[in-house]
């Protein structure tokens, strides 16, 4: 696991999408997370649309069944799973900013609250799906974090992870010129390789039942980013304002990101997992 040299809380991570709040809407868009590519010729919107996509296809969900997204962002991926798929979702963020805004877009049968999830409050057994859009990565607590989804999730539901991950045996420049310092300007208490979840996960009673590393269909969302940053600081003064006098200036790991991506040094793994069933405990 790697961990960056100054210690990141729940509080740090809040602040983080609070202040830069304006900047990741311009930048990132609602959903404020990768795209997955499919066929290449995508807009990066359909992208967007299409990783969400996938992990309700990985979950296999449902109309009516009751769902949460851990880390829900701005909403979107909650809005769209339960426009398309009919189901119901509870959503946890820590950025009151972020809640405000989906509190102004309201959908029918979506419920956003503004929670750490390490102390969510829900009831065992209550929901039938769960996911975490790369949310994860910002969890002090990453085994109490899959703990907690077992403890949610109904016996047979399902948890679909899409996650930044590190390398398997990353060299050590790799760490420290390119994840240690991602890890501290994004304010990732720690990031986590593919077999730490996995155990992580399996200790936390699941079954892992899927991998996929999209990390090379996913990878073009950082160059649309650089692309989007550049813009609007060339355009828009409040962005400029914003950025160069923030405190947190995870502007500066875009180009880290998009060369992690191309050394390998960052992997994006999608996750399932399962809850044994009623007759499989």
């Amino acid at each position: 696991m790697i961990v960056p040299d100054i210690s990141q809380n729940a509080v740090a991570v809040a602040d983080h999408y609070d202040e830069l709040d304006p900047i990741y809407r311009k930048v990132w868009g609602d959903h404020v997370h990768h795209g997955l590519w499919v066929t290449g010729r995508e807009t990066s919107g359909e992208a967007v649309e299409a990783l969400v996509d996938t992990v309700g296809e990985r979950l296999g969900l449902r109309a009516g069944q009751a769902c949460v997204d851990i880390g829900c962002g701005y909403g979107s991926t909650a809005r769209r799973l339960a426009v398309t798929r009919g189901v119901r979702v509870t959503g946890f963020t820590l950025s009151a900013e972020q809640a405000h805004y989906a509190a102004g877009h309201p959908v029918p049968g979506v419920d956003i609250h503004v929670r750490d999830w390490l102390a969510n409050g829900l009831a065992a057994a209550s929901a039938e799906a769960a996911w975490a859009i790369e949310s994860s990565e910002h969890m002090v607590d990453k085994p109490r974090f899959f703990a907690e989804a077992h403890r949610v999730l109904a016996p047979g539901g399902r948890f679909v992870i899409c996650a930044w991950l590190a390398e398997t045996g990353a060299s050590g420049w790799k760490v420290r010129h390119l994840l240690e310092p991602i890890c501290r300007e994004g304010r990732l208490p720690s990031l986590g390789t593919r077999e730490e979840y996995e155990a992580m996960a399996t200790a936390a009673g699941f079954t892992v039942t899927g991998y996929e590393d999209v990390s090379r269909r996913v990878a073009r969302t950082w160059s649309i980013c650089a692309g989007r940053l550049l813009k609007a600081l060339l355009t828009d003064r409040e962005i400029r304002r914003r950025a160069f006098g923030a405190r947190n200036l995870f502007a500066l790991s875009i180009p880290r990101m998009i060369l992690a991506y191309r050394t390998g040094a960052m992997r994006y793994g999608i996750l399932t997992l399962s809850k044994a069933g009623e007759g499989e405990r």
